[in-house]
């Protein structure tokens, strides 16, 4: 999909790279097409040549994160996917002064932001305990769980945009809305988290941790996380629950090929298996919105990322 002297000055930009990929192996949902190049972008050097050959080249890209909120389309995409690894990891105090501010790089997974809080005894987050993915991806979703979401804790976020230009932006520049966040002057889906700043708590470190093993606790009894999946496919409609409208339209269990409306929550379409195809999962999505369309009136807006 790329051509060899493409790929060739991909490499010359970073040196982790493949070429046509099958992002089955590299989301949670385990199904998608291929992708013409994945890179695991290592420091800031490596990203900015990266986003100044797209530019230069006309190349669509994007930022996938840990996979877990994404699906490829079958089709695959002729661009080149963005992770982000190596100095965007790393989660440290924001200054020695104080001691429950901390700054985490988009790349770090939020289970290792969570240990990392855990022995240093902050709390604030343990929510988010059981969530795959990382940092970026969870402000760019505002995720949440259990009446909370990240952007309750959120400082600054350091963003860096398809014109190579690096800003920080405070808290009053966010939008924070249900499962989104909204950064003033960017399109995120053309933009990079580099990193971002939160305002935590101090908390006994024990205790944090007995907080994260009850909330895992729930989401295992409430969730179908041996399934493969993307999380909560759909986003909540005002003032109430996709999964309950989805159970209401008797659509727990309904499936299309591999994918299936999971038994044990209905906002969760799970690879069943693990053979469904992209195809197969947006089919089946179609066939939720329809059924509860006609019944409710209310269109499911789907909170999974589809390209």
């Amino acid at each position: 999909m790329l051509s060899s002297r493409r790929q060739q000055e991909i490499r010359a930009c970073c040196d982790s790279v493949s070429f046509d990929v099958s992002m089955a192996a590299y989301s949670t949902f385990k199904a998608g097409g291929p992708a013409a190049a994945l890179v695991n972008i290592q420091d800031l050097v490596q990203l900015s040549a990266l986003l100044e050959y797209c530019r230069s080249e006309e190349i669509p890209w994007r930022v996938i994160g840990r996979g877990s909120n994404i699906l490829v389309t079958d089709s695959g995409f002729n661009g080149i996917l963005f992770r982000l690894g190596g100095d965007f990891r790393t989660v440290q105090l924001e200054n020695e002064s104080e001691s429950t501010i901390i700054t985490a790089g988009g790349g770090c997974l939020l289970a290792d932001l969570l240990g990392w809080c855990r022995r240093n005894g902050l709390g604030g987050l343990e929510f988010l305990a059981g969530i795959p993915g990382g940092v970026g991806g969870a402000v760019r979703m505002n995720a949440g769980a259990f009446g909370h979401s990240i952007g309750e804790f959120l400082q600054v976020v350091s963003i860096i945009g398809a014109d190579g230009v690096v800003e920080e932006k405070k808290a009053d520049a966010l939008i924070l809305d249900y499962r989104c966040c909204t950064v003033e002057g960017y399109d995120l889906d053309q933009a990079v988290i580099l990193s971002v700043t939160l305002q935590l708590q101090e908390a006994d470190g024990e205790r944090v941790a007995k907080d994260m093993q009850n909330y895992m606790l729930q989401r295992k009894k409430n969730q179908p996380l041996a399934s493969p999946s993307a999380g909560s496919f759909f986003k909540n409609p005002e003032g109430d629950y996709a999964g309950r409208l989805i159970e209401a339209a008797g659509l727990k269990g309904a499936r299309v090929g591999g994918a299936m409306v999971s038994p044990v929550h209905a906002n969760f379409i799970i690879n069943d298996g693990g053979q469904a195809t992209a195809a197969d999962i947006l089919e089946l999505m179609h066939k939720v919105q329809e059924k509860v369309r006609k019944q409710t009136g209310i269109f499911l807006e789907p909170e999974v990322h589809i390209f």
